[in-house]
């Protein structure tokens, strides 16, 4: 498939809602130098070696361009030198917030905060990015160290639905094994963990609040998501009242 000469072209409304990828920090990040800041994190990051056989195991078989599927962060800051964008589809799966994040990210383990995951559901709308054959191998190292930092996600490729084309697209869907996926939170729950979560990387309602606005710009509205919002700053509003408690 040819490069375009405007990675634009099917949504220009998204030219300046998606971040540089030379000028974003994930670009650079790598997941030695966090373990080097923060070395009590070194048992929950995982080695380079592992995460170099799950960038392996991922990839096996593919060649040519890569489609990435996003659904959180990813959609407007994707840290990728990317050919295309597109708005897509994905049959059988969910958005769901339901990443507890307490380690420093966009929360703590006084005031966890959530991220998004891809799980069994009713259908996703995000964005595809698609990376020409030749970035690959440097765009998906870049791509692991952030999303495969640590257990969480599981690498999967799935069918993302673009303008009536179905095409196979990496993305990262929750890992149940791991006690930091918690599908049994109530609504009360990630009302609040959004509402107080804060990190090095942002609030999980600015988190939550970038999901939304991404997606209205593509003409979707999550109802889950965008009720999650409202819940969210009814319940911060209510706590500036003094009319509840955190």
């Amino acid at each position: 498939m040819a490069d375009m000469p405007d990675p634009f072209v099917h949504h220009p409304e998204l030219r300046d809602r998606i971040a540089d990828p030379e000028t974003s920090p994930f670009r650079t990040f790598r997941a030695a130098d966090l373990v080097a800041q923060e070395p009590h994190l070194r048992d929950w990051v995982y080695p380079e070696a592992r995460r170099a056989a799950l960038r392996a195991e991922a990839l096996a078989g593919h060649s040519g361009d890569l489609w990435v599927f996003g659904y959180g962060s990813l959609m407007w800051n994707p840290a990728l030198r990317f050919a295309e964008v597109r708005r897509a589809h994905v049959a059988g799966h969910a958005r769901r917030l339901i990443l507890v994040e307490y380690r420093g990210g966009r929360g703590t383990m006084e005031a966890p905060g959530l991220m998004a995951t891809l799980d069994a559901g009713d259908g996703c709308d995000g964005l595809a990015f698609r990376i020409a054959a030749a970035d690959v191998e440097t765009e998906i190292d870049i791509l692991f160290q952030r999303e495969m930092l640590a257990p969480g996600y599981l690498a999967r490729f799935v069918p993302a639905r673009i303008d009536g084309a179905e095409v196979r697209a990496l993305s990262f869907l929750a890992d149940h094994a791991v006690p930091d996926i918690r599908p049994d939170l109530t609504h009360e729950e990630q009302v609040r963990y959004v509402a107080h979560g804060a990190g090095d990387l942002g609030t999980s309602r600015d988190y939550l609040a970038g999901i939304v606005e991404h997606l209205l710009l593509l003409g979707i509205v999550d109802a889950h998501c965008t009720q999650l919002l409202s819940d969210v700053d009814a319940h911060r509003a209510a706590l500036a009242r003094g009319t509840t408690s955190a």
